[in-house]
């Protein structure tokens, strides 16, 4: 068994627009001072990253892990959760997913895909050269407004889209493959890839390709009211990124899973800080050493009651304390017998 490395935290939902939380020097020196070993870098952002940059000069990315590993940081993964989301959008939101993208490819969906694409190629080439095995984003979605089956969906639509996903992703895979780099989706409402049935009918399209695997966030699961302890028992030779994030579901007699268009304070599944939600962490932590997952644990917080400063303060400890160093021997090693072959066979009467 091995020991999951962290804690990490994932920096998307801590940039802003204030110091500490504007440049990578200033926020890394605060996530370091809150105890934090990792960063996961939100490759969308250039006050954190140049992509292009870090694909084309190995020295520039020598010396960015220099310059975190001076504070006492690595980098966990670099995350395209963005960039993912434009490989495969239905046109239904193609005005919300501008947003993601340079203002020249606006309106124009196959160049906002053909940028991200590129933009997914630039990544597999920087996380080679800055030594990560692990890359997160999303999958995009063709048939998520088709979620619910009314009106009844013509006959082979999940086919048609599953096949079309695998055709777009599956270059950009072989990229990964190129450059020894897992890339793991974070199975979310609002891609294609929400659950592990939709995650198998995925690889299924892409004949088993190995560099597709899963970013486990268990939050995402408790909003579905699926049991995401034995998923890490089906797929955990997949799983190869962990988000450790906190989430709760309360249903009422007014709300249930779809929790009728409320905001996220008054839904009834929504997301916690770390500890505050209904997340089984103790026995994630448990299941995931024993699967032998040797990555890292990476805080994503993602809370509508808690302050982002809080849940990051409390996240590194509770992480910290819910990683298990593992066991190099046996607990009853005080009474092994040393028997050989011939011993064996003598106990056995044979």
């Amino acid at each position: 068994m091995k020991t999951i490395k962290g804690p990490g935290i994932f920096l998307a939902q801590f940039m802003g627009d204030e110091a500490p939380f504007n440049s990578l020097d200033t926020i890394a020196d605060y996530m370091a001072d809150l105890e934090y070993k990792g960063i996961q870098l939100p490759t969308w952002d250039p006050r954190v990253i140049d992509l292009k940059k870090a694909a084309e000069s190995q020295t520039y990315c020598d010396e960015l892990k220099g310059k975190l590993a001076d504070k006492g940081l690595e980098i966990t993964e670099l995350s395209t959760h963005l960039q993912g989301q434009l490989i495969a959008s239905h046109p239904a939101y193609n005005t919300m997913y501008d947003a993601f993208a340079p203002a020249e490819v606006h309106g124009n969906e196959p160049a906002r895909r053909a940028w991200a694409e590129q933009q997914l190629k630039y990544a597999a080439v920087a996380s080679k050269n800055l030594g990560l095995k692990s890359h997160v984003g999303f999958s995009g979605a063709l048939a998520w407004p088709f979620l619910y089956p009314w009106p009844q969906r013509p006959s082979g639509l999940i086919e048609t889209t599953f096949k079309e996903l695998a055709n777009r992703w599956k270059p950009i895979l072989d990229i990964y493959d190129e450059n020894g780099v897992d890339y793991c989706y974070e199975l979310h409402p609002g891609e294609d890839l929400f659950d592990g049935s939709t995650f198998e009918m995925f690889v299924d399209y892409l004949g088993g390709h190995k560099r597709a695997n899963i970013n486990y966030d268990p939050s995402h699961f408790v909003l579905q009211c699926l049991d995401y302890v034995q998923f890490i028992d089906l797929y955990h030779d997949r799983i190869k990124a962990f988000h450790v994030k906190d989430a709760e579901f309360n249903a009422t007699g007014r709300q249930g899973v779809y929790s009728g268009y409320s905001g996220w304070a008054d839904r009834a599944g929504r997301f916690r800080s770390l500890g505050d939600g209904q997340v089984d962490f103790g026995t994630i932590f448990s299941k995931l050493s024993q699967y032998d997952y040797d990555g890292w644990a990476v805080l994503e917080w993602e809370c509508c009651i808690k302050s982002s400063e809080q849940g990051a303060a409390e996240g590194a400890p509770f992480i910290e304390s819910h990683i298990i160093e593992v066991a190099t021997r046996a607990f009853d090693d005080f009474a092994a017998t040393g028997a050989d072959e011939a011993v064996n066979r003598k106990v056995l009467g044979i």
